[in-house]
């Protein structure tokens, strides 16, 4: 069953890892749902380089973190922070095409 991702998360969150990373943090509204997610691996690197125009290459980490009932998925930033033409020095405002996702579970 097809679920949109702001509907059965919490929090759903981007933010600098450094000056050459991108950080983005799911967390679930309970645990029963995030168990789901996780064993049906609804979020993986397949289904998310797509939303961000990314080589799966690009994703430098993609884990799942049972004790905040998270997604924690951190990629190549494709603009260094602070670069000539780079609009979100922060990266506080990327994640918006999570806001839009669906998931299976």
């Amino acid at each position: 069953m097809k679920h949109k991702l702001i509907d059965v998360a919490s929090v759903i969150r981007s933010k600098n890892s450094g000056p050459y990373e991108l950080t983005f943090d799911i967390i679930f509204k309970d645990f029963e749902t995030y168990q789901k997610v996780k064993q049906a691996h609804s979020i993986n690197e397949t289904n998310f380089a797509p939303l961000y125009k990314i080589s799966k290459n690009d994703i430098i980490s993609l884990v799942y973190f049972d004790p905040a009932k998270a997604v924690k998925i951190t990629i190549v930033r494709p603009l260094t922070s602070g670069a000539l033409g780079e609009t979100d020095v922060y990266g506080a405002q990327q994640h918006a095409p999570l806001m839009e996702m669906e998931i299976d579970f």
